[in-house]
């Protein structure tokens, strides 16, 4: 069963940086688009960035760009966030999610496979 592990969350003060990352077990596919979303409280689910592994094309919500930046280490199916600049309203529970053979998106419904999520808390 596949499934997709998120780590690398915690608490951080405004202006400070994390880095997510994101592995898949029992994942046997080689071309795929692997994304971050998050979802803060009492809001709705907001795409943050994605990356391909069919082209190496990436995506990122404008709120996020110049900030954030996505990665992978496709041997290890695993794909790193890595976020600066970190503001309070960064703050949000983020999940990892796959759509196979895909290329980069931020779709939420296009997704195979959903992780449970790291909460990332940002102090101002």
């Amino acid at each position: 069963e596949v499934q997709l592990v998120e780590s690398g969350g915690g608490l951080v003060q405004a202006g400070g940086s994390l880095k997510l990352s994101c592995t898949a077990t029992d994942f046997g596919f080689d071309e795929y688009a692997i994304a971050w979303f998050r979802q803060a409280p009492g809001k709705e689910l907001e795409g943050v960035s994605c990356l391909s592994t069919r082209d190496g094309s990436t995506a990122y919500a404008d709120s996020v760009k110049d900030r954030f930046t996505i990665s992978s280490d496709n041997a290890k199916k695993t794909v790193y966030l890595q976020m600066n600049s970190l503001k309070s309203e960064d703050t949000a529970v983020y999940y990892c999610a796959v759509d196979l053979w895909a290329f980069a998106h931020l779709d939420a419904a296009e997704m195979n496979y959903w992780g449970k999520g790291t909460l990332v808390t940002v102090s101002s």
